[in-house]
């Protein structure tokens, strides 16, 4: 699938964040909310640091977006994620109301924008996301593979 600079730009930004989560000891996972050509949001997982199970870095980046445009519906925004989207982010971004979702690597574990699960598609559910996967796929999951073997090391 075709990315344009401006998709790189955004996805390397993304990247960005997921290191500053690793140098916490995070899982390595970083998003950014794009809202009419500007960044309105940006995070990093932080469960361990905030003690909180939905602290992902999709969770939090909605948080921050929808308090930068007064909102939760985050209509025309666009979601850039370095890990595919596992089922309770997906819920939020379905409830936020997100146009796009633009992820890096895959996830054959807890995926739900494709791989395991395709919530974004659901003809059940009431929003339809469009999804954009595998955006820089081997830069994002090589932080991700870097982390865990430094864990196991």
């Amino acid at each position: 699938m075709p990315y344009d600079a401006r998709d790189l730009a955004l996805m390397r930004l993304a990247l960005e964040e997921a290191e500053d989560g690793a140098r916490s000891g995070e899982v390595p996972v970083g998003a950014i909310i794009e809202y009419q050509g500007k960044v309105i949001a940006r995070a990093h997982n932080q469960p361990l640091a905030l003690n909180d199970p939905t602290a992902h870095a999709e969770i939090l980046a909605i948080r921050a977006a929808a308090r930068s445009l007064g909102s939760y519906r985050l209509s025309e925004a666009a979601l850039y994620v370095t890990l595919e989207p596992c089922p309770m982010c997906m819920g939020a971004i379905i409830q936020a109301r997100l146009a796009r979702v633009k992820f890096g690597a895959r996830d054959p574990k807890a995926g739900a924008a494709g791989s395991v699960y395709d919530f974004g598609r659901d003809s059940w559910l009431n929003h339809w996301v469009e999804i954009y996967p595998e955006l820089m796929a081997s830069e994002c999951a090589e932080i991700l593979a870097r982390f865990f073997a430094a864990l196991r090391s």
